[in-house]
């Protein structure tokens, strides 16, 4: 039987999660079982420390520190945010073959998928046995081929924790409450704002995702009759809300006074070219500003959940940390006994079981997976089937309740 025998090369990119650790240490710890893998080799900072070689061995790093960096959020071998193309990828394939790299693990979103399709090429080309496994992670849930991410349920997890909170503050003291939640393209994670609803007048009352497109004269009437409903009013709103014709809302200051919007020049972009949206409250402000014109409501608050979503140390979903790990497990045997390349996958079985299975990486390579009209409810709202798919996902949350007393009678005068 053949046997591919060399070293082992994984990284991180992309944003970090609270879980990502977990695949790290998966892919590490099941590397070190076969004897196929010389060593066990991780790449600081991620695609730019393969082309500077910027290495560590972790096949000398112990377990029980692994088994800690495993439950540490952040990327422990660094992230990156490069974008790698045809030349990029030549050039680390290179390095690969240079150490005698024959097993590359990669654990990030579809650029990251990507870029193991366009490094898997290159070993082709050139005749070199590599085998090449993308390992997901995403809190935007947005992977194609794969029922949910590594990732998004513990960032489901804390959106769903932060709004609960929100909306017993704006109960306590009422008034437009509105956060801005991570997701440039897919709305997963800000629907998940809904998952602690307990009561039928509980926030958010209204969400918005980019899948449907954001009618701001629309949105301030939508907010103006749930506050004359119930006297207080909670939004959850997608960073990556859009009008009709495809204009991020983030990128528009509307001039109030005559309806007309200027471009915000003073937000970034990225290496992708995409215009970075979760560091910047703009968007918070301009719609609290919109709302306050437009209904005459005074008490209007805006919040932006920012990296907190991402790297929360209290809200670390149990089936997302697990599963976590199993994914960089998998990516070692798929690689290892049945020498394949691939991107991972989790397939979702019975109430609630997975199976792990491998796609091809052209079928995620530079894919993005929106959510399906099922689960979105009208242009402000997700439906059951939604709530079905997310719940167990995040796992079980605070108990949230209310006082239940009867109302004194007033005594008379």
């Amino acid at each position: 039987m053949f046997k591919l025998i060399g070293k082992a090369l994984v990284a991180q990119g992309g944003g970090p999660t609270v879980v990502i650790n977990q695949s790290l240490a998966g892919v590490v710890l099941e590397a070190r079982k076969f004897s196929e893998i010389t060593k066990v080799y991780g790449a600081r900072f991620g695609v730019s420390g393969i082309i500077k070689e910027n290495f560590l061995d972790l096949t000398e790093s112990t377990t029980h520190n692994l088994e800690r960096v495993a439950d540490t959020p952040g990327a422990a071998l660094g992230s990156t945010r490069d974008k790698p193309g045809a030349e990029y990828c030549r050039q680390m394939f290179e390095v690969m073959r240079k150490h005698d790299i024959r097993y590359f693990y990669y654990i990030g979103g579809n650029d990251s998928a990507e870029t193991c399709r366009i490094v898997n090429e290159e070993a082709n080309k050139a005749n070199y046995e590599l085998r090449v496994v993308h390992i997901p992670k995403t809190i935007d849930n947005d992977l194609v081929g794969t029922d949910h991410c590594p990732g998004y349920g513990s960032a489901a997890r804390y959106v769903a924790s932060a709004f609960a909170g929100a909306n017993l503050d704006n109960r306590s003291l009422p008034g437009v409450y509105i956060a801005v939640v991570m997701g440039r393209h897919a709305g997963f994670l800000t629907a998940a704002s809904v998952l602690a609803k307990k009561f039928p007048d509980d926030g958010p009352h209204l969400i918005y995702l980019p899948e449907r497109a954001f009618d701001a004269e629309k949105f301030c009437v939508d907010v103006k009759s749930v506050y004359e409903k119930y006297g207080r009013c909670v939004v959850a709103v997608s960073e990556g809300i859009a009008d009709k014709a495809g204009n991020l809302m983030a990128m528009s200051f509307p001039r109030l006074s005559t309806g007309e919007s200027s471009r915000n020049p003073g937000l970034d972009v990225d290496p992708h070219g995409n215009v970075t949206l979760s560091g910047s409250g703009a968007l918070g402000d301009m719609l609290a500003g919109l709302v306050k014109v437009k209904t005459g409501i005074k008490r209007v608050r805006a919040d932006t959940l920012g990296y907190l979503q991402r790297s929360f140390l209290g809200c670390v979903s149990e089936i997302d940390r697990h599963e976590a790990r199993e994914v960089g497990e998998k990516a070692v045997q798929y690689s290892v006994w049945h020498n394949v390349d691939g991107s991972v996958a989790i397939n979702r079985v019975g109430d609630y079981a997975v199976e792990y299975k491998l796609l091809p990486l052209g079928d995620v390579a530079g894919k993005t997976k929106k959510m399906p009209d099922e689960f979105i409810a009208g242009d402000n709202m997700v439906t059951q089937e939604f709530i079905n798919y997310a719940r167990p996902l995040v796992g079980d949350i605070f108990t949230l309740d209310r006082l239940a007393a009867p109302v004194v009678s007033s005594l008379p005068s």
